[in-house]
């Protein structure tokens, strides 16, 4: 194994794979802490997806340790710990206990800290972190219902999360090229946020960092991981993924601008579609055996959609009713539990949007790795499951990803 990826959500982990594979390394995408026993096969790089993102900070520490362990005792020479390019976290947390507490474990201190990924908007520039052209305490983040993100600037952020001392490797240095950085990095004592704008920093930074023992950012820093391990000409293609016949369903969690947008474009485009409701869920208005009966009085033709992406304004009403973690965790509960039920109906092509909703499909579906497939838009692929009684085709989507049109060009891409 070359690299042993950490992700501390499941549609990371999910981006983060695809990227691997498109730079031609061999990856096995793994749900939880691996077993002793998992058989990694022939993966030259193993990521291991986690549901660690707003968890209580020393439960993110503990999962990512025991990863960890594992990991580098089935042989990882270098270790990268993924979170979203967006930087979601609190001022407690988790970015920053995790990076601390695998810096610990690795025995080194220095890393860097690079969410960067171009093809989705994210850059980052003098320490501050963009979301297109606004900055990300502009943009709709700052109105994240766990993570809200109201400060751009990296270094202040990761500052008051981590014990390590906070730096700053600018555009400039990544720009005088590999040589450049890797003498800076080397310098490095603590964290040091590095600027990247396009890919092409990004493959710069991948060339410097061969020597860290841990690397740190979102899925966009591993695109020049892979050749510093593998020999010249690697073919940089995913193969095809086999799609089990069957039944499709579309199940959207995330409330983030994206997602409704994305929702919006399928009820548009004819999707039959049922909304879900936090504060009906807890009064028991609504219940899984509605959603089920909705999706099975279908027609067929387009696949049905169950959605419960609301708006800021309804998310406030519904957590100050509720309390914050429980409102989103009874509607991921009541995904996954109507995504297990779907499974007895004969469905198994299932469409997920938002990282916390699509971890908790899979675990409900007993899902114990994935196989990386075709990419549906940057950051997304199709995968298949291992592990499952019966075969499972997952497109499972960070709530902030995805072209307006994701759900049914998902759809369209399947035999």
């Amino acid at each position: 194994m070359f690299i042993g990826a950490i992700a501390d959500d499941l549609t990371g982990a999910t981006d983060l794979s695809l990227t691997l594979a498109r730079e031609g390394i061999k990856v096995l995408q793994v749900v939880g802490v691996p077993a002793a026993d998992l058989d990694f096969g022939d993966a030259e790089a193993v990521v291991v997806s986690l549901k660690s993102r707003t968890i209580p900070a020393q439960a993110a520490v503990d999962l990512s340790l025991a990863s960890a362990r594992m990991l580098h005792a089935r042989g990882a020479r270098q270790f990268l710990f993924k979170y979203c390019s967006t930087f979601d976290s609190t001022d407690h947390g988790n970015i920053g206990p995790v990076a601390d507490a695998l810096m610990d474990f690795l025995e080194t201190d220095r890393t860097i800290a690079c969410p960067a990924f171009p093809a989705t908007g994210r850059t980052v520039y003098r320490g501050h972190l963009f979301v297109g052209d606004q900055l990300l305490s502009e943009s709709s983040m700052k109105d994240h219902p766990l993570t809200p993100m109201r400060d751009a600037n990296l270094v202040r952020v990761l500052g008051r999360q981590s014990r390590n001392a906070i730096g700053l490797v600018p555009r400039d240095v990544v720009a005088a090229g590999e040589v450049a950085l890797k003498a800076a990095l080397d310098a490095v004592c603590g964290i040091a946020i590095v600027d990247a704008i396009d890919d092409g920093d990004l493959r710069v930074i991948g060339r410097a960092a061969r020597d860290l023992r841990l690397i740190t950012g979102g899925s966009g820093i591993a695109l020049g991981l892979p050749a510093n391990f593998l020999p010249p000409g690697r073919a940089r293609a995913t193969a095809p993924l086999p799609v089990p016949p069957g039944r499709t369903v579309l199940l959207a969690g995330s409330c983030s601008t994206a997602t409704r947008r994305q929702v919006a474009s399928a009820i548009e485009a004819g999707v039959p579609a049922l909304k879900l409701d936090a504060i009906a869920i807890a009064e028991g208005r609504i219940a899984v055996r509605h959603a089920l009966d909705f999706i099975l009085q279908g027609e067929g033709g387009l696949p049905p959609l169950i959605w419960s992406s609301a708006d800021p304004q309804e998310v406030r009403l519904a957590q100050d009713r509720l309390g914050r973690e429980h409102a989103g965790a009874l509607v991921e509960a009541f995904l996954a539990e109507l995504a297990g039920a779907l499974v007895g109906e004969g469905f198994n092509r299932f469409i997920v949007a938002g990282g916390e909703t699509s971890g908790a499909v899979v675990n409900r579906l007993g899902v114990a790795a994935l196989e990386i497939g075709p990419e549906i838009d940057p950051g997304v692929p199709w995968t298949r499951a291992r592990g499952t009684r019966i075969p499972l085709a997952l497109a499972l989507k960070s709530g902030n990803f995805g072209a307006d049109d994701f759900f049914l060009k998902a759809w369209r891409m399947l035999p």
